[in-house]
């Protein structure tokens, strides 16, 4: 298992993108590295955010390959990466202070894409489904139609096994990690 840090995952990102999460995590490096994954369920601890989006970008490097020469995947692995960054961005700032507040998931997706929009990220319909679709179909769901889209369900794949099957990780097990 290859594991990349946080850094060496962005990297990954396409341009013009990858200088776009580049400048946003320099422009909010103190509060990325304090804040928690979240408050009770994954990750919660000082830090344990981008232990979080490390651990949820390490699967989709991981993972991506093997599927996709599976299958052929409709989506590369900058677009998984790129929505794993972006997928909780609001958490430093509704977590660390000065917090913001935001109470509902409509706040926090209006915070999140004037962030978007501020650093002039570039997505497209499949990067905006997969934001807006990550944390699964909700009250979207169909029994007709797939409203969580291919890129939307691999990266949700990625989040909920950092979040739900190894919620603990890393706490000190990156050190012993091949």
């Amino acid at each position: 298992m290859l594991y990349q840090n946080l850094t060496q995952l962005i990297d990954l990102i396409d341009e013009p993108n990858k200088t776009a999460c580049i400048t946003i995590f320099n422009d909010n490096k103190e509060r990325f590295t304090q804040a928690p994954g979240s408050l009770t369920k994954h990750q919660a601890w000082t830090g344990g955010y981008i232990d979080h989006l490390e651990e949820a970008m390490n699967i989709a490097y991981n993972m991506f390959e093997m599927m996709n020469n599976f299958r052929p995947l409709d989506f590369s692995l900058s677009d998984a990466i790129l929505i794993l960054f972006l997928h909780d961005l609001e958490k430093p700032f509704r977590y660390i202070e000065p917090k913001q507040e935001m109470n509902t998931e409509k706040e926090k997706k209006d915070f999140v894409q004037t962030i978007i929009n501020k650093y002039s990220i570039i997505l497209n319909d499949n990067h905006k489904n997969a934001l807006h679709y990550i944390h699964g179909e909700g009250d979207d769901y169909s029994r007709t139609e797939n409203i969580q889209k291919p890129l939307a369900a691999f990266i949700h794949l990625c989040d909920t096994t950092s979040a739900r099957i190894w919620p603990d990780f890393p706490k000190g097990a990156k050190d012993i990690m091949v």
